[in-house]
């Protein structure tokens, strides 16, 4: 308890000093505390107060515990050591013992310190008394009713640090919440640290005051002898009463946080569905002990907290997969597109206090495509869960196909409402392709339930693109309206066409058309370059936050530096009507001439021949013959033989008597490149002829 002097003394003679019959008679004890030696003395009439017998008490104050709590002991022995400081000879204090029976009863204690000629404190002797009855008057109401305020006001603490945790989705919220909300510092605590349970060991996530980390405990194993795992370990809170006991129960700890003057602590073990998945320690710099009811609030916040940590770590860990999944199902990469600037951008959206929902099903795509076209795609399905990115994966891989495969645009959506439909899901989703052909600016768009695109021209002006659309993709299919209108969109050069999904638009308590308007202020004062724009867009997204996903998709043709096609012819022939073939044999010649390529017609007519003859040849159906001349540093002439059937040409060795077998070593020979492309069921064989710089 208090300051026992600098040495042992020798117990004087007329120790103990003899109490006073009267005393006895009014039923108070007497004792005499020898400061040197530390031993405690105590009449007959002082057991009884202290409801215990001679042969349970050894002389020394420790053995008092028995009776008198640590909380109550702390605050009576702040009495003695001050009224000893400050050189008082009396004192006086009301404190509780614990009966024998657990009961508890006021107890009143007096004494007075005998000095010796230095100064020096020697004896303290006084009485004791059961002041039960008295304090059932005004002073022990006044009593009961500071300790009730004071247990409103701790328990107000938790409630406050529980709502603020409420909040809380990671465990940084959790950490910054308890030092945010006061909490600790309402609680008196001057320090706090944090760790969490990692395979088997304790790894801290949180100390303060800043700078007084402890070497050697960022990562602790639970079988070691420290406070924070021996709570773990043994699931139950530790309360550390004094510097003395912290000292003795944990030797390896207790020399690196003298310096932060602790007296006491609390480490609470956290515990989430019956397992820990941490432990917090309140370090106390003004105070020893803790009451019954101290401990009680201690334990319910130490539970609060460990509700609220596991619901940030399956947070962070919905999160994760979330995102690992979102990435997943986006494309890894974008393609560079010969022709063309590209930017993507993706933002998840969140939703306060939901897990799971930082996915979603908004995705983008972007598809090069056979002569030098390239398609895009922004989509959006139903929903904001796993279910819908796995609809939006699949979703994505089946436009790519159909796209691939040489579908127009009207029947690549068409085809993706089929297969939703056939996934036998509840979810829809709104859809936008655009297939661009960057030699001609030529876009051809498609819109199924979705937000209208936008275009920004080379002044910096925006506009929202009026586009017929249909049903979202599912419905349409459910309903039979397959039937996709094609709205056809130029882009000249330096032009940017913005795709989106409505999270980048649609804002709370605003109308759509309000939220396109503000969009288009934005892109029109915008950076130039789309990269930038795309990030200034997500920023803003960003900044305003919200639910919803935010995919973003800026395609900005380049200047007329950059290939692009001049003009071009086009002719069906059919089966059987050598006269259709014939004109369009003259129809080539007479184009390549005019065209300024004299010096190559026979060679560009006799290819275009070959690939008609093959066509109508080994194919049931009529050829359509595509001649175009492609402008930039280098002007090319390109021919295109579609037809009906999948089945790719193969090159054969003709022998010398043979006719056929000489078309595609001919095409070989005389173009400077050649290839086949698929184009919806059928497929495309193209040739492409050098006929002079530019100019």
């Amino acid at each position: 308890m208090a300051d026992r002097g600098a040495s042992a003394l020798s117990v004087p003679d007329d120790w103990p000093a003899h109490p006073d019959p009267f005393l006895a008679l009014n039923r108070m004890g007497t004792f005499d505390w020898d400061l040197g030696t530390g031993l405690y003395h105590m009449d007959a009439q002082a057991y009884e107060v202290f409801d215990l017998l001679p042969e349970e008490f050894d002389g020394r104050l420790e053995s008092l515990g028995l009776r008198i709590p640590q909380t109550e002991a702390s605050r009576i022995d702040a009495v003695i050591s001050r009224a000893i400081k400050d050189g008082s000879e009396n004192y006086g204090a009301y404190f509780r013992i614990r009966r024998r029976d657990g009961s508890y009863r006021w107890t009143h204690t007096q004494g007075y310190i005998r000095r010796d000629d230095t100064g020096r404190p020697v004896h303290v002797i006084g009485i004791v008394r059961d002041a039960t009855q008295e304090l059932e008057d005004s002073e022990g109401r006044r009593l009961r009713a500071a300790q009730e305020a004071a247990f409103r006001r701790q328990s107000n603490v938790v409630q406050v640090i529980t709502a603020a945790l409420s909040h809380a989705h990671s465990v940084q919220d959790v950490i910054d919440a308890l030092k945010d909300s006061d909490g600790v510092r309402h609680l008196g605590a001057a320090s706090l640290v944090m760790g969490l349970v990692e395979a088997g060991r304790i790894r801290l996530v949180a100390e303060g005051p800043e700078g007084s980390l402890v070497p050697g405990t960022l990562l602790t194993g639970i079988d070691e002898q420290y406070p924070m795992s021996e709570a773990v370990r043994m699931l139950s809170p530790r309360f550390i009463e004094s510097p003395e006991d912290f000292a003795a129960r944990y030797p390896i700890l207790w020399p690196h946080i003298t310096g932060l003057a602790v007296t006491s602590a609390a480490y609470l073990p956290l515990i989430a569905q019956g397992r820990p998945i941490g432990a917090m320690g309140l370090l106390y710099s003004d105070r020893r002990g803790f009451s019954t009811e101290e401990r009680a609030v201690l334990i319910a916040l130490g539970s609060s907290i460990a509700q609220s940590l596991q619901r940030a770590m399956l947070y962070e860990q919905e999160r994760d997969l979330a995102q690992g999944l979102q990435q997943a199902m986006l494309p890894r990469t974008i393609p560079s597109v010969r022709g063309a600037d590209i930017a993507v951008r993706y933002r998840a959206g969140s939703a306060a206090g939901s897990l799971g929902r930082d996915i979603g099903g908004d995705w983008y795509d972007l598809i090069p495509l056979p002569g030098g076209r390239v398609g895009a795609v922004i989509g959006d399905v139903q929903g904001h869960d796993t279910h819908a990115a796995a609809v939006m994966g699949q979703l994505r891989i089946v436009l790519r196909a159909y796209a691939a495969e040489g579908h127009t645009p009207a029947a690549v959506t068409a085809r993706a409402s089929v297969f939703l439909h056939e996934l036998n899901t509840d979810r829809f989703a709104t859809c936008l392709y655009a297939e661009a052909d960057l030699a001609t600016g030529v876009v051809q768009v498609v819109r199924a339930g979705h937000i209208d695109p936008l275009i920004r021209h080379t002044d910096g002006s925006c506009r929202r693109v009026a586009v017929d659309g249909g049903l979202p993709l599912g419905l349409s299919a459910e309903f039979g309206q397959l039937a996709y209108p094609v709205t056809t969109l130029e882009l000249d050069p330096g032009q940017t066409l913005l795709l989106c999904t409505d999270g980048l638009v649609e804002q709370p308590g605003t109308d759509l058309d309000d939220g396109v308007r503000a969009l288009t202020g934005l892109i029109a004062t915008g950076p130039q370059d789309v990269r930038e724009l795309a990030d200034r867009l997500i920023d803003v997204a960003e900044e305003r936050g919200g639910d919803d996903d935010v995919a973003l998709l800026l395609l900005r043709r380049r200047n007329l530096d950059a290939a692009r096609s001049g003009v071009r012819i086009q002719r069906h022939v059919a089966p059987g009507d050598p006269e259709a073939l014939v004109t369009a044999r003259r129809t080539i010649r007479a184009a390549v001439r005019a065209w300024g390529a004299r010096e190559r017609t026979d060679e560009i007519e006799l290819v275009a021949d070959e690939l008609i003859t093959n066509a109508l040849m080994h194919t049931e159906g009529s050829a359509t013959v595509t001649v175009r001349v492609l402008l930039g540093r280098e002007r090319r002439l390109r021919v295109e033989v579609e037809d009906s059937s999948s089945a790719l040409p193969r090159r054969r060795e003709a022998g010398e008597s043979e006719v056929s077998g000489r078309g595609l070593l001919l095409v070989d020979r005389l173009a400077d490149v050649w290839g086949v492309e698929a184009r919806g069921g059928g497929k495309c064989v193209w040739c492409e002829f050098s006929v002079g710089r530019r100019g």
